[in-house]
C-alpha cells in the first residue's frame, strides 16, 4: 500500500467513524431522545458532520487523493482503488459547491424540525410543522442551486439518492409505470375485503413476534436491535451495528409485522455488506455524509421490499409460517387458513397510509409524494398550500377524501429531515426486486422450493452475492446489469403485479 493510499485510507476511517457517530445520535433523536433534546442535538449533529467535512476536505485528503490519481491513471474505472479516488474526489467537487455553512443549517434544523413534525402529527396541527417545512424547502432550493441540475431543481435532489437520476427520467419511468399499474389495479379492486385484522392483537405478542420473523429472515441480532420509532427506519453503524424500527398497533397487525419484515430487509443489506468494505468509501456517503452500505437509496429499498412483499406476503410463507404466527395469539387466528391469511396481507383497497397500502397503490403514494416535492422544489407549490394540494392529489390517484393531514400530509417524516428527491426511490427499489427475483428465479429452478421448505438462507445468500456484497463499489445498474442482464427496466415488475393480482381467485 502506498503512502498516499494509507493517508486517504486512514482519512475516510475517520470520517466513517465520526458519521457513525452521528447515526447513534439521530437513531436517539427517533428512539428516545427527550424532546426538549431536539435543539442540542441539532447542534451536536452538525458539529460532528462539520469535522468530517473538514476531513474530507483537508489538505492530507486531497493530497492523497492527487497522488493517487497519479498513481491509478490508466487504470479502467471500475477498479476499485481507482473507483475509490474517483469517488473521494466527487465528494471534494460537491462540497466544494455546497458550502459547511449549508451543511450546517440543514443538520442543526432536522432534529428540531423532526419534533415539531411529531408533534403536529401527534395532535393534527399542520401549522404547527409549517415554518420548519418552509424553512426546509429554501434550503433543499438553495443546496439544489450549489449543487447544480438540468433546468429543474428537483433533478439535483432526486441524484442525491439516486445517482443518474433526474426529474425528467423520474417522470417518463412513473408514466410508463402508471399506464400498466392501472389496468391492473381496476381488475383487482373491489374484491371483498376479508375482517380478520379487525381483530385486536396484544402489542406484547406483536413484538416477540416480529422479532421472530426477523430472525427467520436471517436479521442478526448480535449485530442488530429493534425498537419502537413514530415512523419505522433502519441506520447502520456499521455492518456490526445495524439497527431497525418497526410501531405497534393492536387494532392493525399488518403495520407491524410487515414493518419489521421491511427494515429487516434493510437491515439484512448492511449486515451482509463485505467486511472488507468496513471503515472504507464503499461503506460511507460522502455526499450526504452518511455512514452506510448501500449503493442508493433505491437499492436499500430493492432489499427491504423483496423481503417484506415476495417473501413475506407469499403463500408459501404463509403455509410454512402461520404456525408460528398462532402460537403467540391463542384462539384468536386458530380459524384461519394461509390461503386465507395471504388473501387477507395481500388485499387490494385504496387507503391514506403509504406505509400501510397494498402492493397496487403503493406505487401511486410515492408518484403523488414525487409530483408534490417537485412543486415545492421549483416553486409552483407554496408550502402553506400543501395539505391541498395532497388532499388533490389523492382523491385523483386514489378516490379518497383525506379526513384530516395526520393521515394525509403529515404521515411521513421525510420532509422533516430534508430529503427532498427521495420518494421515488421506493418505487425503484419495488421494480429492482422484482427484477432480481424474476433474475435469480431463471438462474436457480430450486429457489421457490426452499423457500417454501422455509429455507430463507438460499435467496439470503444470492442477495448478498449479487447485491449486499458490494457495498457502494458499484452502482445500481450495474449490480442489475450483472445480476439480471440489463439495466433498471420496469418490465418484470409489472409482469409481477400481473401474476399476482390480475387472478380473481388469489
Amino acid at each position: 500500500m502506498s503512502h498516499a493510499s494509507e493517508v486517504l485510507a486512514e482519512e475516510i476511517g475517520a470520517i466513517n467513524d465520526i458519521l457513525c457517530a452521528v447515526a447513534l445520535l439521530q437513531w436517539d433523536n427517533r428512539t428516545m431522545m427527550p424532546t426538549g433534546g431536539a435543539q442540542t442535538r441539532g447542534h451536536q449533529i452538525a458539529t460532528l458532520k462539520g469535522i468530517a467535512r473538514e476531513r474530507l476536505m483537508s489538505t492530507a485528503t486531497r493530497q492523497a487523493v492527487d497522488g493517487l490519481l497519479t498513481e491509478t491513471e490508466g487504470r479502467a474505472d471500475d477498479d476499485p482503488s481507482r473507483r475509490a479516488v474517483l469517488t473521494v474526489q466527487a465528494a471534494i467537487a460537491h462540497h466544494e459547491r455546497v458550502d459547511g455553512a449549508m451543511l450546517r443549517r440543514q443538520a442543526e434544523l432536522g432534529p428540531v424540525a423532526g419534533a415539531a413534525w411529531a408533534k403536529a402529527r401527534e395532535t393534527n396541527d399542520f401549522a404547527l410543522f409549517l415554518p420548519y417545512l418552509t424553512e426546509s424547502v429554501a434550503l433543499a432550493r438553495e443546496s439544489a442551486e450549489a449543487i447544480g441540475h438540468d433546468g429543474h431543481p428537483y433533478s439535483a435532489m432526486v441524484a442525491l439518492y439516486e445517482p443518474g437520476e433526474t426529474a425528467g427520467s423520474i417522470k417518463a419511468f412513473f408514466s410508463t409505470l402508471r399506464a400498466g399499474i392501472f389496468p391492473i389495479l381496476d381488475t383487482a379492486r373491489g374484491r371483498a375485503r376479508d375482517d380478520l385484522f379487525d381483530r385486536r392483537f396484544p402489542v406484547e405478542a406483536q413484538r416477540a413476534l416480529c422479532r421472530e420473523f426477523a430472525e427467520l429472515t436471517g436479521y442478526d441480532f448480535e449485530r442488530g436491535r429493534i425498537d419502537t420509532a413514530v415512523h419505522p427506519f433502519e441506520i447502520s453503524l456499521t455492518r456490526s451495528d445495524v439497527r431497525i424500527t418497526t410501531r405497534y398497533r393492536e387494532e392493525f397487525l399488518p403495520g407491524a409485522l410487515f414493518g419489521t419484515m421491511h427494515e429487516a430487509g434493510h437491515g439484512l443489506y448492511e449486515q451482509n455488506v463485505s467486511p472488507n468494505l468496513t471503515r472504507t468509501v464503499f461503506a460511507t456517503d460522502l455526499i450526504l455524509l452518511y455512514a452506510v452500505g448501500g449503493t442508493s437509496f433505491g437499492a436499500h429499498e430493492s432489499q427491504s421490499r423483496l423481503w417484506e412483499n415476495h417473501v413475506g406476503r407469499s403463500l408459501a410463507f404463509w403455509q410454512r409460517n402461520l404456525p408460528r404466527l398462532k402460537s403467540h395469539f391463542p384462539g384468536l387466528v386458530d380459524d384461519v387458513s394461509p390461503e386465507r391469511f395471504t388473501r387477507a396481507v395481500n388485499h387490494v383497497e385504496p387507503g391514506f397510509i403509504r406505509v400501510e397500502a397494498d402492493e397496487l397503490t403503493y406505487d401511486l403514494h410515492v408518484m403523488l409524494r414525487a409530483e408534490i416535492e417537485a412543486a415545492l422544489m421549483d416553486g409552483s407549490l407554496l408550502p402553506r398550500d400543501l395539505p391541498g394540494a395532497w388532499n388533490e392529489a389523492v382523491r385523483r390517484d386514489l378516490g379518497l377524501e383525506v379526513p384530516d393531514d395526520r393521515r394525509g400530509c403529515l404521515q411521513d417524516v421525510h420532509w422533516s429531515s430534508g430529503y427532498f428527491g427521495s420518494f421515488p426511490t421506493y418505487t425503484i427499489g419495488n421494480v429492482m426486486a422484482a427484477q432480481l427475483m424474476e433474475a435469480l428465479r431463471a438462474k436457480d429452478p430450486g429457489l421457490d422450493a426452499s423457500l417454501a421448505e422455509g429455507d430463507y438462507g438460499r435467496l439470503r445468500d444470492h442477495l448478498t452475492n449479487a447485491v449486499c456484497r458490494h457495498g457502494r463499489s458499484r452502482s445500481r445498474d450495474e449490480i442489475l446489469r450483472e445480476a439480471t442482464g440489463e439495466a433498471l427496466t420496469p418490465g418484470p415488475y409489472l409482469r409481477y403485479l400481473e401474476a399476482k393480482f390480475a387472478d380473481p381467485d388469489r
